[in-house]
């Protein structure tokens, strides 16, 4: 696979699975069926065990993806602002259902845990640096690294994998009626955004009103599709209508150096800045200057935040 740039331009998740990853195996056509494995492999297993048990968990949780510690980091705040605990996992997290469960991506799988779980639940098999999942039916959307989506039906069985318009897909989000936007770069190395409509086979280029400068995380926030530009350090919300993308906002994130990824979870947005090797907390939708650190991390690329109950 190829290498993604770090430090400025972290390339957010997609970061983490050329660490792990590195030279090591081949990539999947394209064409070729994605399969689920129910039960993770023993393999699998060792690599996420718990570092430590976490139980007893109640209210808001963040994961953090702690790259160079070969780490998720759990956090509570506004609780608390260091870890109170971890898995040990070579990958990065990517997407949740809001509760509970959330799901990280190791090299050749995605795997899913429980809040407070000392192993993965479940895994698919497919080697994705990004997903997302719909919170109405439940499907999980795979950014695969060799190009193009897989979606697994209530995130189970075999994946369908449909191409994008893309060059190279980064991140990956649905909005509230089930539709699919991806970002990434186009051929000419501009910065580009698609869509999946829900019930069709097909992506559509999506033009937006302004100009992103570099691809990053892909949220609806209840009003809203977002977009961070990694390095505006600001989110882009945006109203979609047809093929275009109106921008009705921006959220400044001052003072990240390079927020490798974000995650909305209202009344924050949490950032993974790779650059300051912390995690910030920002007011949402205001933004404006960081009101908490979230310490403990060595290049943080991903970031979710879900209720534990």
């Amino acid at each position: 696979m190829g290498t993604f740039a770090f430090a400025r331009h972290a390339v957010g998740i997609a970061a983490a699975i050329v660490l792990v990853a590195g030279c090591g195996g081949s990539q999947p056509p394209i064409g070729s069926p994605v399969t689920m494995q129910q039960t993770p492999s023993s393999a699998s297993t060792g690599r996420a065990a718990l570092a430590r048990r976490l139980t007893g968990r109640a209210g808001e949780v963040q994961y953090f993806s702690n790259v160079y510690g070969g780490a998720v980091l759990e956090y509570d705040y506004p609780k608390s602002k260091s870890p109170i605990g971890s898995i040990t996992f070579n990958g990065g997290v990517g997407c949740t259902k809001g509760a509970r469960t959330f799901w990280a991506m190791g090299s050749n799988e995605i795997a899913e845990f429980k809040v407070g779980g000392s192993s993965p639940i479940r895994a698919l098999k497919v080697r994705a640096s990004d997903c997302a999942i719909d919170s109405a039916t439940g499907d999980l959307a795979a950014l695969l690294v060799s190009g193009g989506v897989s979606i697994f039906r209530d995130a189970r069985g075999k994946g369908k994998v449909i191409s994008t318009p893309l060059a190279r897909g980064y991140f990956e989000g649905y909005d509230d009626k089930g539709n699919l936007f991806v970002d990434g770069f186009n051929s000419g190395q501009s910065v580009g955004l698609v869509e999946l409509k829900r019930g069709s086979g097909a992506f559509e280029t999506i033009t937006t009103s302004n100009t992103i400068e570099f691809p990053g995380s892909v949220q609806w926030d209840g009003t809203y599709l977002t977009i961070l530009d990694q390095s505006a350090s600001a989110i882009y919300q945006y109203a979609v209508s047809g093929t275009n993308a109106t921008l009705k906002g921006t959220v400044l994130l001052s003072g990240a150096a390079d927020c490798a990824a974000s995650w909305i979870a209202r009344p924050y947005v949490y950032c993974a800045d790779a650059g300051n090797d912390d995690g910030e907390v920002f007011k949402y939708p205001a933004g404006g200057s960081m009101i908490a650190v979230l310490s403990g991390m060595d290049f943080p690329n991903g970031v979710v935040s879900l209720r534990a109950r």
